[in-house]
C-alpha cells in the first residue's frame, strides 16, 4: 500500500478546501494513502466469462425464432435519438 506522511506541514500550503477551519500559521500532520480498488464482487458485479461461440449462436437462433424483427441502423439511431431527446428540456 502506498502511503505518504508529512509532519509539521504548513497549513498555508494546503489546498483551500483543506485549510477550512484551521489557523493560517498552524502546522498539521498529513497522511495520504492510496485506497485499494474494490473487487468486482464487492461492487455486486460478478466476473463475467465470455460466452462460447456455440452458445452465442444458439441464443441468436432463439431470438430470431421468437419473431423479433431485425432493426436497420437508421431505425436504431432514430430510436436512440428519440429516447435521448425525451431528456432534453
Amino acid at each position: 500500500m502506498n502511503k505518504i506522511v508529512r509532519e509539521h506541514y504548513p497549513v498555508a500550503n494546503l489546498p483551500e478546501d483543506l485549510r477550512e477551519g484551521l489557523a493560517a500559521d498552524a502546522t498539521v500532520k498529513i497522511v495520504v494513502e492510496v485506497e485499494e480498488r474494490r473487487k468486482r464482487d464487492d461492487l455486486g458485479m460478478a466476473e463475467r466469462k465470455p460466452i462460447p461461440a456455440k452458445d452465442l449462436m444458439e441464443l441468436r437462433r432463439r431470438l430470431l425464432s421468437d419473431g423479433r424483427p431485425s432493426v436497420s441502423t437508421e431505425e436504431a439511431v432514430a430510436r436512440i435519438r428519440e429516447l435521448r431527446d425525451e431528456w432534453d428540456y
